[in-house]
Order: C-alpha cells, then structure tokens, then sequence
C-alpha cells in the first residue's frame, strides 16, 4: 500500500480539525473583540498594576499578563500561550496517543498488520496524519485573527502573526510524538492517552515555574521552553533554533516509538 494509512487516518481526523479550528477560530476572535476593552480599561489601569506587583512573577510570566497592555500582546500571552500551545499540544498529544493503542484495543491493529504493510510505514503515516488538524487550524485561525483585527482597529504584524503559526509546528509536532510514545509503551488506550495528557500538562507546569529556581536547567527538557509566541509576536524574535530543537525531539521520539512498535506483540 502506498500511504493508505495516511489517507484514511487522514480522511477521519477532517471533521474534528474543523471542529476544532472553528472552536480556535471563535477563541481567538473573542480576544480580538475583548480587546479594546482589556488593553485601555484594564490592564492600563492603576489596579491592574497594583495587582500585578503583588501576585509572584512565576503566575504572572506563566500566564502572559504582563503583554495585556496591547492586541499582539494580549493573543502572544493568552491566547498563543495558553490556548495554542497547551490545549492544542495537548488534544494533538492525546489524539496521537490513541492512534496506536487504540487500534490494538478494538483488534483493528492485528487486521491492518496482515496487509502488506510495515510497521513502521503504518507508525510514521498515523503520526502525519496529525497534520490535518494542525494545518487546517493554522490556517483558519491567522484569518479570522486578520480580519477580526480590522474591524476593532487595532494594528497586528501579519508577518508576525503568520511567523507564529509557523514556528508552533515543530512545537505541536513534537507534543504529538509525545502522545505517540505513549500510545506505544503503555498498555490501553485511556491509560496512553491520560498519560499524554498528563506529561504535556506537567511539562508545562515544569517551564512556567521551574526556571526561577536553582533547578531551572529543568525547563529545558519541556517543549514549551522552545516556543515564545511574545519573542515572536512583540519583540519580533524568531527562534530558529528552538524549532530545530523541537524537530530533532520530534525525529528522536519518532525512532524510539517505531523501535518499540515494531518490537511489541499485537493481542
């Protein structure tokens, strides 16, 4: 077979990556209609500010607040951080962790092995068929961002919007391969896909609150150390090399993955 596996796992993730670029879609925008009203009458408020100092810099950095002040930086701190990167990281991540595990659960994965296929070709084409629903999300939701920033009149780099959406790939790619692992090693499908939930949800955790202390060197093993949508989106940094990183993690669990898979029995 010649990328049937990714056809079909394709064709069946259409309808949830238009449900949840939709949902992203309408997120998003509601941050952008929210915003002429949190970026003038809140956060420039001298509460906000007395608020601000008193809550600790960890809560404050982990959840963008300090970036409310205009509508790149409001969608960079709420939006691209929590939203894009953890829940979507983390619904790809749970997503992937089903797709193995799952088959094996309902005995589709021992029908699918009799073809002419190899282990491997099925592993790697049900990890791209995670592409759906991050392409078809990374599309619509810089649109509806544009658009919806023209009718509030508020200014937004379109290069830095599209340059967000650009290097969040690698990021989500590798979140996925973080499900995948799972998927492979544990045993069950809810038991892989609360466990991808979980790892995600604690690398998160780790990055956001770990690097204020003498064990911040920690952070540097969760993706989300290597993806900066306020670098990108208010200071116009682009880190290349953060998403060379999140590739080579993304290859790295691939190949541990694909070792594992082919090496399990299918009962």
């Amino acid at each position: 077979m010649t990328l049937d596996v990714l056809r079909y796992e394709g064709s069946r993730r259409v309808r949830s990556a238009l449900g949840i670029s939709v949902a992203f879609a309408l997120l998003a925008l509601l941050f952008v209609a929210t915003a002429p009203l949190i970026t003038t009458d809140i956060a420039a408020s001298a509460e906000f500010e007395r608020v601000m100092s008193q809550l600790p810099q960890p809560f404050v950095e982990a959840f963008g607040l300090r970036s409310m002040t205009s509508l790149a930086g409001l969608l960079a701190g709420e939006f691209y951080t929590l939203i894009w990167a953890v829940f979507f990281g983390i619904y790809l991540a749970y997503s992937a962790a089903g797709s193995i595990a799952g088959d094996v659960d309902a005995d589709r994965m021992d029908v699918l092995l009799s073809a002419p296929v190899s282990r491997t070709s099925v592993l790697l084409e049900k990890f791209l068929a995670l592409l759906v629903p991050i392409v078809v999300a990374s599309v619509t939701t810089p649109a509806v961002v544009h658009v919806g920033s023209l009718f509030i009149d508020a200014s937004i780099d379109p290069a830095a919007l599209l340059a967000v959406h650009a290097l969040a790939v690698p990021y989500l790619l590798c979140c996925g391969a973080v499900g995948l692992v799972c998927s492979v090693f544990l045993d069950g499908e809810d038991a892989a896909q609360n466990a991808a939930v979980g790892v995600l949800f604690a690398l998160y955790l780790l990055q956001s609150f770990v690097p204020v202390t003498d064990y911040g060197w920690l952070a540097n093993v969760a993706p989300m150390t290597y993806f900066d949508a306020n670098e990108i989106m208010l200071d116009g940094t682009y880190d290349l090399a953060g998403a060379g990183i999140l590739l080579a993690a993304t290859v790295v669990l691939l190949v541990v993955s694909q070792v594992r898979f082919t090496r399990m029995d299918i009962r």
